[in-house]
């Protein structure tokens, strides 16, 4: 830019000349005896010409080196219009330059901005390079839109600062409660957060104590205090959305998170004694229900077993006495055929059954002695094989055990009548 007016305003510089930056008593006695346009002038020359054009083309008239006024028009070289033309435009050309340039700003990534005319809001600009009219016209505000901010109701900086007139709020059933909590959020709208609300943060406090005495208003102590702590914090984040929406505050709500809930510290040791009661009541109740679910069960399959037990050992006697009946019928068939061989065969089945179930001693009734053989040791070792063998016989008792069939009766019936006519025979002739 330097290089192109001083080719315009005719003035030649050179960086090798061995006189540049000399006095101006050198650059005088260094120019004497040259010609025009022979070795560069020095920086003093040059700086004397510019202001010379600049002079001219204000009007004003050349002064000579000794400072005296030139009042005459013929004392000094007459200005040249044309190069203070070009000189004042290309200052002016730079001027306007400079000043559209500092329309130019840069907004970072997460941030968002502002765009003023006269300080009116006119737009929002993204992350990036922007540009606006240069001031006067137009300013511009940077915010930052991605950082997560927090306002605090009930306390301050930390729990311990209580602020009563916020924290202290009254519940559905007439109790008073200490909540401190806490309301994070985002800018979502950077013109109505700055333009729409002249206190920013005291309005999202007022706007948020409000919410929670809304929702806690219209519920129980106990359910804020307890199972209801999620429930509450949701819908104040919901009703402060509606609100501040309502408002135009341009924020967006992303969590309420409660810090403290607990009633007031003039009831705090009443209230926990009562807490501790209501434990010991769930504890003692939750002990009965484990005792209960210990003892039912089994008083149940206990139950349970002995109705079972009943109902096997009904359908054994009842199948059994079924089963008895028709094997008497059966008889009573075989009886009325023949009379004297049944009774036979009853008496020699009747004998087996006695004498299977007895103990035995042997006589010798032919050779006439007195003496007696008792085997005690297999006497025992029956006795035992008995009892074992008549357990065994109960216990796998079934109702088909004892059921004879017809054809089967019939078969044992002549096989027994023909064993007891030989028997019979044998006896007669003895």
């Amino acid at each position: 830019m330097l290089v192109s007016l001083l080719k315009k305003t005719g003035l030649k510089l050179s960086l090798n000349d061995p006189r540049w930056g000399n006095r101006k008593d050198d650059g005088k006695k260094a120019q004497e005896g040259k010609k025009p346009g022979e070795g560069p002038p020095d920086l003093d020359q040059l700086w004397r010409d510019f202001n010379q054009r600049l002079n001219a083309f204000f009007g004003q008239k050349n002064r000579p080196d000794n400072g005296g006024n030139n009042n005459g028009g013929g004392g000094g070289p007459r200005p040249d219009m044309k190069g203070a033309g070009i000189t004042a435009g290309v200052v002016g050309v730079i001027a306007v330059f400079i000043w559209l340039a500092s329309g130019a700003f840069i907004v970072q990534e997460g941030q968002s901005g502002v765009v003023l005319t006269f300080g009116k809001f006119t737009r929002t600009a993204p992350a990036g390079f922007n540009w606006r009219w240069p001031y006067p016209f137009q300013t511009d505000e940077t915010v930052n839109v991605s950082q997560v901010r927090t306002v605090e109701v009930g306390y301050r900086t930390s729990l311990r600062n209580k602020q009563a007139s916020e924290s202290l709020m009254l519940t559905d059933d007439e109790n008073i409660i200490d909540i401190q909590f806490a309301v994070q959020y985002t800018l979502k709208d950077p013109g109505e957060w700055l333009f729409n609300v002249r206190d920013q943060e005291d309005t999202l406090r007022q706007v948020a104590e409000t919410a929670i005495r809304e929702v806690v208003g219209r519920s129980k102590m106990d359910f804020v205090l307890y199972e209801g702590r999620e429930k509450v914090a949701f819908e104040t984040q919901q009703l402060m959305q509606q609100i501040l929406d309502r408002y135009k505050v341009g924020v967006f709500i992303n969590n309420v998170t409660m810090q403290a809930v607990q009633p007031p510290e003039q009831v705090q040791a009443a209230f926990d004694d009562a807490v501790k009661a209501g434990q010991d009541r769930e504890r003692q109740k939750n002990e009965g229900q484990a005792y209960a679910n210990d003892v039912i069960p089994k008083a149940r399959g206990a139950a349970f077993r002995l109705i079972q037990e009943a109902e096997a050992y009904r359908s054994m006697v009842t199948e059994n006495a079924e089963g008895n009946a028709s094997r008497f019928k059966q008889v009573l068939v075989e009886y009325q055929k023949a009379p004297a061989v049944t009774r036979d065969r009853m008496y020699l089945e009747t004998m087996q059954q006695v004498f299977s179930s007895a103990s035995k001693v042997m006589v010798d009734a032919k050779t006439g002695s007195n003496l007696l053989y008792l085997p005690l040791d297999k006497l025992i070792a029956q006795t035992a094989a008995t009892d074992a063998a008549a357990a065994a016989a109960r216990a796998a008792a079934t109702p088909a055990a004892n059921t004879v069939l017809p054809q089967e009766a019939m078969q044992t019936v002549e096989v027994n009548s023909r064993r007891d006519s030989r028997s019979s025979r044998e006896r007669e002739s003895r």
